[in-house]
């Protein structure tokens, strides 16, 4: 394993993550659900994606970038429909949702998340291109890898935050809006190249 491959795509991975929709979705599922459970959850997601962004990242730039948006359209239409449907829930409704699903439950739903909003993502796309460019796996696995948990990391810590100081409703109408506005942008992308 070579650490300055390692630390190039963590310093490639993390800012192109950084206003990224995994870092707002797992920041969401974080205010709605235990943090352990959803970080937990993230990661097993970004390792999947990591290995799939090391080994076959390649292909998805085969995918015509039309596809691709019309899939991420669809993906953040649903996202934005569930997040307005559950701002209609009082915080009570929300923290009682939180403390009934159970530590793997949360954590399967963060992965399902996280797994279906990485596919054609910046930084898999980015992690296939360094896989490429350095013919070192390994390395560029462990950096993308590091770079996605700290980004999710973050988003868990800033979740916390947020839901101290704003009510739950608000942040997931906030949130609700964000994943419409994104699914209006990649239709865009999807209909007009």
């Amino acid at each position: 394993m070579n650490l300055t491959i390692v630390l190039t795509t963590v310093l490639v991975v993390f800012p192109v993550e950084l206003p990224d929709k995994t870092l707002l979705a797992t920041l969401v599922l974080s205010t709605r659900y235990r943090k352990r459970a959803v970080l937990l959850g993230v990661s097993a997601a970004f390792a999947v994606q990591c290995v799939i962004g090391v080994t076959a990242g390649q292909l998805l730039t085969l995918l015509p970038e039309r596809v691709v948006a019309g899939i991420v359209a669809v993906l953040f239409g649903v996202g934005a429909v569930i997040l307005l449907r559950g701002s209609e829930e009082s915080d009570d409704e929300i923290t009682q949702a939180r403390a009934v699903r159970s530590p793997l439950a949360i954590a399967a739903t963060s992965f399902g998340v996280i797994f279906a909003a990485e596919w054609g993502d910046a930084s898999q796309l980015a992690t296939a291109a360094l896989t490429a460019r350095y013919q070192d796996p390994l390395s560029v696995f462990v950096g993308s890898f590091a770079a996605l948990v700290g980004v999710a990391t973050l988003a868990v810590v800033l979740g916390g935050v947020i839901t101290r100081r704003v009510p739950l409703r608000l942040v997931q109408r906030a949130a609700g809006v964000l994943f419409a506005a994104f699914a209006l942008l990649a239709l865009w992308e999807a209909v007009h190249p």
